[in-house]
């Protein structure tokens, strides 16, 4: 859903896409692991919320698990994820209070570069003068994707979510909009400044930098992924990425094991931004910690 710098890239929120004519020959196959208790499985699938045409079908291992699970659990269920009420909900949390401006909030220089930005760009700058600098970045960084033609539309979350709903597959969502949208406004001013300073920096290259986290995705390399994004993120927001990695892992673990010690019998596909699953924080290390199988697909 949402996408920040490569450095602040969670949430998955997390994460999007470009291919080049060689890469787009093959399918993709994402991070995927198939995690077991021996009555039921889940498969733990890597997200990128944006995708072109060229990034379908999946690899076969995709569309064998998808079609094993007789119910797909995301970051948000879909009928939060679709909701109109949910960019209302968005702005709202990122209103500054009153009395501020975006002008107030980030030094100078910043200001001056984000100026320059709306200039060449075309960004309606005044539209935003009430809003703090993390939406900000973030708007910046989906009309970047959306000039190198990458869209949401197409992106995992949502061509799972309809290909779970023409299957009549049971959908759910590990947490709500309110608490991602949470994880998000709890940035503090320097690391809202830094974010959209890195954003800033990044519009120099946008292609570049979505395309190196796009083939990595398409790989499936999880250490590439941790390192590109996770160590990053633990070097220059060690607080956002606790809260938005770690705190947000730790949430949603009781909820993994619940669908695995289920006496029905039941495998789950859970589709969850990338960087969740992989490292020592992510889901995939902490449930191999508590005894279940794991194996990766």
């Amino acid at each position: 859903m949402i996408r920040f710098p490569k450095s602040v890239l969670a949430l998955g929120l997390a994460l999007l896409v470009s291919s080049t004519a060689s890469i787009a020959q093959t399918s993709p196959k994402p991070l995927l692991w198939k995690v077991s208790d021996g009555d039921n499985s889940l498969y733990l699938l890597g997200s990128f919320h944006a995708l072109k045409p060229a990034d379908y079908p999946l690899a076969a291992s995709v569309d064998a698990a998808f079609a094993d699970a007789e119910a797909v659990a995301f970051e948000l269920s879909p009928e939060e994820m679709n909701s109109p009420s949910l960019g209302a909900k968005l702005v709202g949390a990122a209103r500054l209070a009153e009395g501020q401006t975006l002008k107030s909030s980030i030094p100078a220089a910043e200001w001056l570069r984000l100026e320059q930005y709306a200039s060449k760009r075309g960004f309606p700058l005044d539209n935003f003068q009430g809003i703090e600098p993390w939406f900000v970045s973030m708007v910046i960084s989906l009309q970047e994707m959306a000039a190198n033609g990458y869209d949401p539309k197409i992106g995992l979350d949502q061509h799972l979510m309809g290909l779970a709903a023409r299957a009549g597959k049971r959908t759910s969502g590990l947490e709500s909009a309110d608490d991602q949208i949470t994880a998000l406004d709890s940035m503090s001013p320097i690391e809202q400044q830094q974010t959209l300073s890195e954003t800033l920096d990044e519009v120099h290259d946008p292609k570049g930098k979505i395309d190196e986290l796009h083939d990595i995705w398409r790989r499936g390399d999880a250490l590439a992924l941790e390192k590109a994004m996770g160590t990053e993120l633990q070097v220059k927001y060690p607080k956002l990425y606790k809260r938005i990695n770690v705190d947000r892992n730790q949430a949603w673990l009781p909820k993994l094991r619940a669908m695995l010690d289920n006496q029905k019998s039941d495998d789950t596909m859970v589709v969850v931004g990338s960087l969740h699953l992989v490292g020592a924080d992510g889901l995939v290390s902490q449930l191999k910690a508590r005894g279940y199988k794991v194996e990766k697909l």
